[in-house]
């Protein structure tokens, strides 16, 4: 093999690849990867980004009989809602008597925060 040869070949084993594609990794471990998909599928429905909406700009909890006539779903699919976004850290709650209140996590708020940067930026 030729000196100009050798400069423009790969390595025996090793694929080429264009200098102009350089290799890219993610910079997250598959479990930060999964808890950012679920929290994304998690927002993913009209109810449950509503519902955390909702939550986020009361001024204290918010009762679950609050959330149904705002929403204009069942109460079945409120509670399903609320569940999920417990599940992802995004609400707390807590019980009293026969009612559920429901307040935003800061997990929730910041997120929320960067939605609403993001939307203005792209309002631009």
């Amino acid at each position: 093999m030729s000196s100009d040869q050798s400069e423009t070949q790969p390595p025996e084993g090793e694929s080429q690849q264009s200098n102009c594609c350089p290799s890219v990794s993610l910079s997250l471990s598959e479990d930060e990867l999964a808890a950012d998909l679920q929290t994304l599928a998690t927002l993913g429905t009209d109810t449950r980004y509503e519902a955390l909406r909702l939550i986020a700009g009361a001024d204290g909890a918010v009762c679950v009989c609050e959330l149904e006539p705002a929403l204009g779903v069942s109460q079945g699919a409120v509670s399903q809602a609320l569940s999920r976004l417990f599940s992802a850290d995004l609400v707390e709650r807590r019980k009293d008597g026969r009612w559920r209140y429901y307040t935003a996590t800061p997990r929730a708020e910041r997120l929320l925060d960067v939605l609403d940067e993001t939307r203005a930026v792209a309002g631009d």
